[in-house]
């Protein structure tokens, strides 16, 4: 990751912070995360990693245990690819082209007029910052990374069984600063009928003189 485009590339733990510069440079609205996905399994194969993908889309990665650490169970770190995109009303910005521009106020990190897209950016951004790491022991390691999470969940109810190992699943897709969710959003679609009363509309006009 040689390329930076804001200033948060700058901020600590670097490696982190530097993919999350990375992400926001690359248009990722739901339902337009390929060019977000190819890239990074580019990068996992310019690692070595064991990258490959599934019909739906969704990207898996897998790092093998680190010496001594073999017989240790599997961990699956999961996020997901795509964005909200929402803008200020002021704010001429094309989510499928134009890149985030994300800065630090004070102590947070922002952006320019859009929403930043943190969610799941920095879940993303962790789950490869770990793939990345040289230093971390652990046992083996898989990234699952799904698409169209905000706007449907195509991802989640693509994924077919089989694809991942681990025995434990740590979904990076949480809310709260230092807590870790053991587990995996999910949803369901469901059609109800209700009987209403219905009402004729009044109107009423008042004259003030």
């Amino acid at each position: 990751m040689s390329e930076f485009h804001s200033e948060i590339s700058q901020l600590s733990p670097a490696t982190l912070w530097q993919f999350f510069d990375k992400i926001c440079s690359i248009p990722h609205p739901s339902k337009h995360e390929e060019e977000l996905a190819q890239y990074i399994v580019n990068w996992a194969t310019e690692q070595g990693l064991d990258v490959r993908r599934d019909p739906t889309g969704n990207v898996f990665i897998k790092k093998p245990a680190t010496a001594g650490m073999e017989n240790k169970k599997g961990v699956v770190l999961q996020a997901h690819i795509d964005m909200v995109p929402q803008k200020n009303e002021d704010t001429d910005h094309d989510f499928t082209k134009d890149p985030i521009q994300p800065y630090i106020d004070g102590e947070w990190v922002t952006a320019k007029g859009t929403t930043l897209g943190a969610d799941n950016g920095m879940g993303m951004a962790s789950c490869l910052a770990v793939l990345a790491s040289n230093e971390i022991k652990h046992g083996p390691i898989e990234v699952l990374l799904t698409v169209d999470e905000e706007a449907g969940m195509t991802g989640a109810f693509g994924l077919e069984a089989g694809w991942l190992e681990g025995d434990i699943l740590l979904n990076t897709d949480s809310e709260q600063e230092g807590e870790v969710y053991m587990g995996c959003a999910g949803g369901i679609d469901g059609a109800m009928t209700f009987n209403i009363a219905r009402e004729a509309s009044r109107l009423i006009t008042r004259c003030v003189s």
